[in-house]
């Protein structure tokens, strides 16, 4: 997956990124990881999605912060709409950060409805309090209609 470029962006858009261990860890049980490449094979974003039972959860989507607005994302959540097609999959998963106002606006574009909070389920950001975690807005796509 190129993990170095991968760190590089997760480290630019997020204050508590994945660490190297979290990117490794998924890949290795199995989860799928994609990237989205540009010209010259340039990194503009990738994910790690997790196979449940009827279910995909997607567990990190990023796209580099200076490719932010240009589709990428909708790109990348196409590609996995097409795959839960593929694998008859009723459900796409997600959590985002309760504070993410952009990328909670972008997944309702999506048609992403929000159906619960997860509390305290981010860690703090570096420099904060540890007890000032941040809670999760639960996000989800059915498919069914589109399988």
């Amino acid at each position: 997956m190129h993990l170095d470029a991968v760190l590089a962006i997760e480290h630019r858009a997020y204050p508590v990124p994945w660490t190297r261990g979290n990117f490794v860890d998924a890949l290795n049980v199995g989860y799928l990881g994609r990237r989205l490449l540009g010209a010259n094979e340039h990194l503009l974003g990738y994910f790690v999605v997790m196979q449940g039972v009827n279910e995909m959860h997607v567990l990190n989507l990023t796209v580099a912060p200076e490719q932010q607005g240009r589709g990428h994302g909708r790109h990348m959540l196409d590609e996995l709409v097409k795959q839960c097609r593929q694998t008859r999959t009723g459900e796409l998963l997600l959590e985002v950060r309760e504070g993410n106002a952009r990328a909670r606006k972008f997944y309702a574009r999506y048609g992403l409805s929000e159906i619960g909070v997860r509390k305290a389920y981010y860690p703090a950001p570096s420099g904060a309090h540890p007890q000032q975690r941040e809670d999760a807005v639960v996000m989800s796509l059915k498919l069914r209609d589109r399988v």
